[in-house]
């Protein structure tokens, strides 16, 4: 699905963390796929030629180069750090494979460490030298700035990769990208160590409004939930409700005044426009929030016929019902249904069933706070029309939607 969707590079994990590995990914590299296949193992000559026999179109070789890294997990001092990356380097490529070479903890390492490294490994012919916020402790700032100096110090490409501990990582991609990076690492719905990395999604979310036609020309932007469910069900997680684009939430407008502009112009609250991705526009109409214009638009949407005030009504008794219990959709089409059925039936079918006695209660209560508001607002003359009884006959209903109105 990946390769489907458009992206360029797909990075495995290293085939010397365990058998499986390696055997996954012989087998993904048999798959023809038109992404090239990497792998990711540490900056070691044992792990370069194991790499190498798995048949991948790269590797991609990391070493710490932070002080934390170099004396607590490796042990190593830069010199020894940049003779190792030139020997893997060189055998890499005399093997006809492309490879990167990433420090990592880039950002909590010492600055002439970092240019020093990557500008020896530019003049050997390195294809890629890789950034790596491994902690996530940098600022789109600090990103901007070290892509932009090491951008004058190498002719190779640079990839980066962001944690999201801070929850920069889609900002820092960003700003890396405007500083004159050409990689950017992503995963599906961002998972990864701890708090993850920069998810694909959200980096997708950021890059179209930037340039909409690229995006949609490159990648088949409609795959993206199909992918991030695919994920989600194969690790157990659920998708955020208010995941970039593909959550719940992602398109859902519920506030009356946010519902009534976007029914008129979507772009008044939408960045971006839900069909790039294959998805959908929701106006919440279950809610105390709702406005009469969105209860107005789904109404329309179920085939009814109201006048202006008698939406307005009903209305009142959507968001009088909220008051007393949660609402799902078919509930609130529920009420609509039946409020439409009784204005043109004389009926006084209730227009929830199953409501207890003490739901009842507060939804008459409910009604009378929601026209003691109304007679708040428009006064004497509305006041003796909201102050008639609940339950009344059809045409009495009318002629009190029309003094409300």
């Amino acid at each position: 699905m990946l390769d489907e969707f458009g992206v360029d590079y797909i990075e495995l994990t290293s085939p010397a963390a365990s058998e499986q590995s390696r055997k996954d990914c012989e087998a993904i590299c048999k798959l023809g796929l038109k992404a090239k296949i990497l792998t990711h193992v540490r900056c070691h000559m044992d792990d370069a030629k194991l790499a190498v026999e798995t048949g991948v179109d790269g590797v991609d070789v990391v070493i710490g180069t932070s002080s934390y890294l170099r004396e607590h997990s490796h042990g190593k001092d830069m010199t020894y750090i940049k003779d190792t990356a030139i020997e893997v380097i060189n055998f890499v490529k005399s093997k006809g494979v492309e490879i990167r070479f990433s420090s990592e903890d880039s950002f909590r390492s010492d600055l002439v460490d970092l240019l020093s490294i990557y500008s020896a490994v530019d003049k050997v012919g390195v294809n890629r030298v890789g950034i790596a916020d491994t902690v996530g402790c940098a600022s789109p700032r600090q990103v901007y700035d070290l892509v932009r100096t090491l951008r004058g110090v190498v002719s190779c490409d640079i990839e980066c990769h962001f944690h999201n501990d801070t929850g920069c990582a889609i900002a820092n991609a960003y700003c890396a990208l405007e500083a004159g990076a050409t990689h950017i690492d992503t995963s599906v719905i961002g998972i990864g160590e701890r708090n993850g990395i920069t998810p694909l999604g959200g980096l997708m979310a950021r890059m179209i409004v930037a340039d909409r036609e690229y995006v949609k020309s490159k990648y088949r932007l409609e795959m993206l939930k199909e992918i991030e469910d695919c994920v989600a069900s194969a690790v157990s997680v659920n998708i955020p409700f208010n995941n970039y684009v593909t959550g719940f939430c992602a398109f859902t407008h519920k506030a009356g005044i946010h519902a009534k502009a976007i029914l008129n112009n979507p772009s008044t609250y939408e960045i971006i426009n839900p069909a790039d991705f294959g998805m959908k526009r929701y106006v919440h109409v279950a809610s105390r929030l709702t406005g009469w214009n969105a209860i107005k638009n789904r109404i329309e949407q179920l085939g009814l016929t109201m006048t202006d005030e008698q939406v307005k009504l009903c209305t009142a008794k959507i968001k009088a019902m909220a008051d007393v219990r949660p609402l799902a959709i078919d509930d609130a089409d529920s009420i609509m249904r039946t409020f439409h059925f009784n204005l043109h039936s004389g009926s006084e079918k209730p227009l929830l069933p199953n409501l207890t006695e003490e739901e009842k209660a507060k939804f008459i209560q409910a009604e009378a706070e929601l026209k003691q508001e109304v007679v708040g607002m428009a006064g004497n003359g509305i006041k003796r029309a909201a102050e008639a009884p609940v339950e009344e006959p059809v045409a009495a209903k009318k002629v009190r939607s029309e003094a409300v109105a």
